[in-house]
């Protein structure tokens, strides 16, 4: 079975001049959102963690809390935690807490982030940062694990045969490790057996068909069975009534954002020319109307063999009402289409 969903970051105008109302009015839209996507039937909705002016969710456990309380299948997740920066007791006990108000929906993406901002907002020496990821997963796993923990680190003080509370509805809270293009966190996920996400926001989606090869020979060499092991890819994308009108919707605040990003990190400007590319049948983004969508979600399914699919499609300034049409054709339209395709039945 594949999963369908969503994730998004909570982006917001970051030139407002009341951020207090502006993050308001984006909470209050993401959780319609979140809302019409378990009305919908899709299966998993994903918010990030960032700290940054242009993005509402610092805390996603927070938000998740609040979209729990008013659906009822969906499953929740974070799209990612920044275990790096945060402490892997708090980040359990807050999944946890989402966990039991969900009945048992809540898991973790965890990965490093793809920005830097909570490091130094949180006293971290960014030259520790791959020993803090490895570490904090450490100790987030042993807590999942047990209840009661006796853990050694360098990056945090000792925890001694302390327990850690409240304990989830599910007998392990899911754990995921997103990754960006690193071959080494997607061989080590494969190796500890934890499921992976990957991201795909640029080239030719194809491209990152090897390393969905080596999670699972990582795996298989650990002596993990990667049959038993979920993968999911996450992209960019929107669904509208028609591919002309799914264009050029998303591409004005998919370009602001691009281009936004890409002046503090040396990229070249987006064009149209260049986003016509990525929305084409080979590209990275997954854009146009419900039966061109469904199908490159089966053609990529054919590729990848993933167990779970995201959707980026609230991005930059993307109007509250176009998101509501795009989630409400992605669950009506695009679901059934890419379930039929594929001989999934959508649980009940």
């Amino acid at each position: 079975m594949m999963e369908l969903g969503l994730h998004t970051f909570g982006d917001m105008d970051p030139e407002a001049l009341d951020r207090g109302a502006e993050g308001a009015r984006r909470i209050k839209n993401l959780l319609e959102e979140i809302a019409l996507a378990d009305e919908v039937g899709l299966d998993v909705f994903g918010v990030g963690e960032h700290h940054r002016p242009d993005y509402a969710i610092s805390s996603p456990a927070t938000v998740l809390a609040a979209a729990a309380a008013r659906t009822k299948n969906i499953r929740l997740t974070s799209a990612v935690t920044v275990l790096s920066s945060d402490d892997p007791v708090r980040v359990f006990q807050e999944f946890s807490t989402v966990d039991l108000i969900s009945g048992g929906r809540a898991e973790i993406m965890a990965g490093r982030g793809s920005f830097i901002e909570s490091y130094p907002l949180f006293g971290h020496d960014l030259n520790d940062y791959d020993e803090l990821f490895t570490e904090k997963l450490d100790l987030l796993l042993a807590i999942r694990d047990q209840e009661i923990v006796t853990w050694q680190g360098t990056k945090r003080a000792a925890i001694s045969g302390r327990g850690v509370y409240p304990r989830p509805v599910q007998e392990k809270l899911p754990v995921w490790i997103a990754v960006g293009g690193t071959p080494q966190s997607v061989a080590r996920a494969g190796a500890m057996g934890l499921p992976l996400a990957v991201a795909i926001i640029g080239g030719e989606y194809r491209r990152f068909a090897p390393f969905f090869e080596l999670y699972r020979d990582a795996a298989r060499r650990a002596g993990q069975d990667p049959k038993t092991l979920k993968t999911s890819i996450n992209v960019h994308g929107f669904i509208a009534d028609t591919t002309e009108a799914a264009a050029d919707q998303y591409f004005g605040p998919q370009a602001e954002v691009m281009n936004r990003l890409g002046r503090e990190r040396g990229w070249p400007p987006t064009t149209r020319a260049h986003f016509d590319q990525a929305r084409s049948a080979s590209g990275n983004l997954f854009l146009g109307s419900p039966e061109q969508v469904a199908e490159k979600i089966v053609a990529a399914h054919r590729v990848f063999g993933m167990d779970r699919f995201l959707l980026q499609m609230a991005i930059g300034k993307m109007p509250h009402a176009q998101l509501m049409r795009g989630i409400e054709l992605y669950g009506t339209k695009v679901a059934p289409l890419v379930r039929k395709e594929l001989g999934i039945e959508k649980a009940s």
